[in-house]
């Protein structure tokens, strides 16, 4: 499949292989610039954990290109935006949390972004994109391309996609299936407490009031409702209930 005619991310059968995608260019970006700064972030997931692999930045950056299109982004900012922006997290992951891997993140693209002739202004935005994408801390996101990679990034956190990311997480790190007896309030990040449901009440279920585009907000309605849903069944069948 040449990359030409592809005219958004993602991985056709031929593909899957490799895993790796075409990106959607104007002429502000040439197709050598782009190759290369595929071939250097890739490199950087080889080892990262699943529930921020690749996929996951494959899945936000086709979020990003339908929240764009519709909120007037410029896309070719947006989509290098996506693509770099868990360039940091086995870096936090590594540091137990104790690093911030949007912070991390952002002085990696800043370093890989030194290569390659882009307007200082574009590199400036893609950079604030990646170091204000973080929910939990961070700076704000103050332009439209940082707003919609931060919408993307927390809808690929919620619903269906979400609740499986929540659990996948947890597992990474040794997390039990779930802690009733323990006061959430004084349980840890990085522990075995910090459970898919835990993830849930402290964040997955405040991303939808947190989204700050309005077609983010109206693509998280239903992965919202989808999620309350499977997390008031999971309670209930931990109990031995089914209704």
């Amino acid at each position: 499949m040449s990359p030409s005619k592809e005219k958004s991310i993602g991985i056709s059968g031929a593909d899957q292989g490799t895993r790796t995608p075409a990106l959607s260019r104007t002429n502000a970006f040439e197709q050598d610039t782009t190759s290369e700064i595929l071939e250097k972030v890739q490199t950087l997931f080889e080892n990262a954990k699943s529930s921020h692999d690749w996929d996951h930045t494959l899945r936000v950056y086709r979020l990003c290109e339908r929240i764009g299109a519709v909120e007037g982004a410029d896309m070719d900012v947006l989509r290098v935006a996506a693509v770099l922006h868990d360039i940091g997290r086995s870096c936090q992951d590594q540091s137990q949390g104790a690093l911030c891997h949007a912070e991390k993140g952002a002085e990696m693209a800043a370093e890989i972004l030194e290569d390659f002739p882009l307007p200082t202004h574009r590199k400036s935005n893609i950079i604030h994109c990646i170091a204000s994408h973080r929910f939990r801390k961070g700076r704000t996101p103050e332009t439209v391309e940082a707003k919609v990679l931060f919408d993307a990034d927390k809808i690929d956190a919620i619903g269906a996609v979400g609740v499986a990311r929540a659990y996948l997480f947890a597992g990474e790190i040794g997390a039990r299936l779930h802690s009733p007896e323990k006061d959430m309030a004084n349980t840890l990040p990085y522990t075995s407490d910090d459970t898919g449901y835990r993830e849930y009440c402290v964040k997955l279920s405040k991303i939808k009031n947190r989204l700050l585009t309005h077609e983010g907000r109206k693509i998280a309605g239903k992965r919202h409702e989808f999620m309350v849903s499977f997390f008031d069944r999971f309670l209930k069948e931990v109990e031995g209930k089914d209704e």
